[in-house]
């Protein structure tokens, strides 16, 4: 029902905690695990919590040394934050974050979640490069979560609304042909360079001034044709900037 949505841990700590999270995909129906560089790893620790449904998922789990490289090939990335404010703006909840989800994953598009070490989350550097945040609103009392029971939270959401719309409405329009992660963030990296080349950004602080610019640009899938015209459109502007004195900015 999940098929095409991935869960990725960050850095996790305990490989406990993995195990938890793979038995989670296995009871809402998710089969895809990615893991990028867990700490004290041990399998045998990690598959006494994924029980025995959670096995096959833990074992055909994938690993990544960096964050990019784990998320390069997916079409939608949606990360989790316990912050607020600051660089973490339009923040999801996890029933909204899963219908926008289930709608990409009824277009065919691959689906990444992604969540960060159970001891310091998900840096404002790992939240930029993510399209869309969520947040799970906790008490204020205790407002902490065991890693496993954001990822049950967050797939239970998604698994439920897979039930209920499939069941009423017709599938949803391809979205066949989009850019993937990786290319995304080559697209940002140079309008980043050709937003700096016209002083549209400053050099103090580009990323944070940078974040209104991606956020709206990954409101919407980005299909190839769309991905090489701004492509084109930067490369450009960048050599009329060069050619009036301003490209070396």
């Amino acid at each position: 029902m999940l098929e095409n949505l991935t869960v990725v841990l960050f850095h996790p700590k305990f490989p406990e905690n993995v195990g938890s999270a793979a038995r989670a995909c296995a009871n809402m129906g998710c089969p895809n695990l990615t893991v990028v560089r867990p700490r004290n790893w041990n399998p045998e620790r990690a598959a006494a919590l994924a029980t025995p449904k959670g096995q096959d998922i833990l074992k055909n789990m994938q690993v990544y040394e960096d964050l990019p490289s784990a998320l390069a090939g997916f079409e939608h990335v949606y990360g989790t934050t316990a912050r607020t404010g600051g660089w973490r703006k339009g923040l999801l909840s996890p029933s909204k974050a899963a219908e926008g989800m289930c709608n990409h994953m009824r277009g065919g598009s691959s689906v990444a979640v992604v969540f960060g070490p159970e001891d310091r989350g998900l840096t404002n550097a790992e939240t930029e490069i993510c399209g869309q945040l969520l947040t799970i609103p906790t008490s204020p009392e205790a407002s902490s979560l065991n890693l496993s029971q954001a990822v049950l939270v967050v797939l239970y959401e998604c698994f439920k609304n897979a039930m209920e719309v499939d069941s009423v409405e017709p599938q949803a329009p391809s979205e066949a042909n989009l850019v993937h992660h990786k290319e995304m963030e080559i697209l940002f990296s140079s309008l980043k360079d050709t937003l700096r080349s016209i002083d549209f950004l400053k050099d103090e602080n580009t990323d944070y001034w940078m974040l209104p610019v991606r956020r709206f640009l990954q409101r919407a899938p980005f299909r190839r044709s769309e991905f090489n015209m701004l492509m084109g459109l930067c490369r450009q502007v960048q050599w009329i900037a060069k050619k009036a004195g301003r490209g070396d900015k």
